[in-house]
C-alpha cells in the first residue's frame, strides 16, 4: 500500500484521464494521496479532487514561482479553504525558489514564504516547503517559525541540512529522484535519516522514478520508490510501505 504525500493531479498533464488514472492507482494500492497547490487555480482544483475522492487530501498554497502574483485576497482566499474543509489538511507548497532566474525576486518570495508560514501557524496546519537551490534562507525562515511542522519535500539538500530539517520537527520527502544513477547526495540522506521520518512522493506529473524516468508520473509508480529505499536502508518494502503511511497520517492529521 501507498500514501503518496506530494502529487499534482491538478495539472493539466491529466486533463485527457484525470479520473482514469486516479480509479487505477487507488485499485493499485494508493490508499492515500495529498494534492498539492502550486498557483491559486491549482489549490482550487486540489481542494475540488480531495472533495471528491476520499482518499485524497489537499494542501492549499502558492509556489515560489508565482509569489509575485500574492496579495492579502489570495491569502484571505487560502484561509477560508482551509477553514471550511476538513479535507484541506496542509499549506503547501510554498517555499523558495532560486534555480531559475526570472522566478520572482528573492525578497518577494520570502515575504510571500513568511505570509504562508504564519497562516499555517494560525490555523495549526503543517506546511509542504518547496526549497530549491535556496537551503540557508529556507531553513533561516524555518527557524522562524518554531511552532511550524511539515515536510521538506523533494528532499535536495546534504545530510547537514536534512539533520537541521529534523531538528525542527519536519519530514523528508523522497520522489523517484532516489532511483536516479546520479542520486548519491538523495541516497546519503535516506540512509541517514530514521524511516520514522521520511515520506514517499511524486510530484507528479514530474519525478518519474526508474524505469519510468522522462515518462508522466503517477502514484502506484512509488513503489520503485519504495524498494529503493527498503534497498539503502536494509529494511523489507513492506516496512517502509507501512512506516511511510504511519508517517503521512502522523504528519496530516488523519
Amino acid at each position: 500500500m501507498i500514501f503518496d504525500s506530494h502529487a499534482h493531479y491538478d495539472d493539466y498533464a491529466f486533463d485527457k484521464d484525470r479520473e482514469e488514472v486516479i480509479n487505477e492507482i487507488n485499485k493499485n494500492g494508493v490508499i492515500g494521496i495529498l494534492n498539492c497547490g502550486s498557483s491559486l487555480e491549482g489549490t482550487r482544483m486540489s481542494v475540488k479532487l480531495a472533495n471528491k475522492y476520499d482518499f485524497m487530501y489537499a494542501a492549499v498554497g502558492i509556489h515560489p514561482e508565482f509569489a509575485d502574483k500574492f496579495d492579502d485576497n489570495v491569502i484571505e482566499e487560502l484561509r477560508e479553504l482551509s477553514k471550511n474543509n476538513s479535507k484541506v489538511r496542509a499549506i503547501g507548497e510554498i517555499g523558495l525558489d532560486y534555480y531559475y532566474e526570472d522566478n520572482p525576486e528573492r525578497h518577494i518570495q520570502k515575504e510571500v514564504f513568511r505570509k504562508q508560514m504564519r497562516l499555517a501557524e494560525e490555523l495549526n496546519l503543517p506546511v509542504v516547503i518547496h526549497d530549491r537551490e535556496a537551503h540557508g534562507d529556507t531553513l533561516d525562515i524555518m527557524k522562524e517559525f518554531p511552532n511550524v511542522k511539515g515536510v521538506v519535500h523533494c528532499f535536495s539538500g546534504s545530510v547537514e541540512f536534512a539533520k537541521e530539517c529534523l531538528k525542527l520537527g519536519y519530514f523528508i520527502g523522497v520522489t523517484g529522484v532516489v532511483t536516479f544513477k546520479n542520486a548519491k547526495k538523495v541516497i546519503d540522506v535516506v540512509r541517514e535519516v530514521p524511516l520514522d521520518k521520511l515520506l514517499v512522493e511524486t510530484d507528479c506529473p514530474y519525478m518519474a522514478p526508474v524505469p519510468f524516468r522522462g515518462k508522466r508520473n503517477k502514484s502506484d509508480y512509488i513503489k520503485y520508490v519504495i524498494k529503493k529505499i527498503a534497498e539503502i536502508k536494509n529494511v523489507s518494502s513492506e516496512e517502509v510501505e507501512k512506516q511511510t503511511i504511519s508517517n503521512a497520517n502522523v504528519l496530516l492529521n488523519i
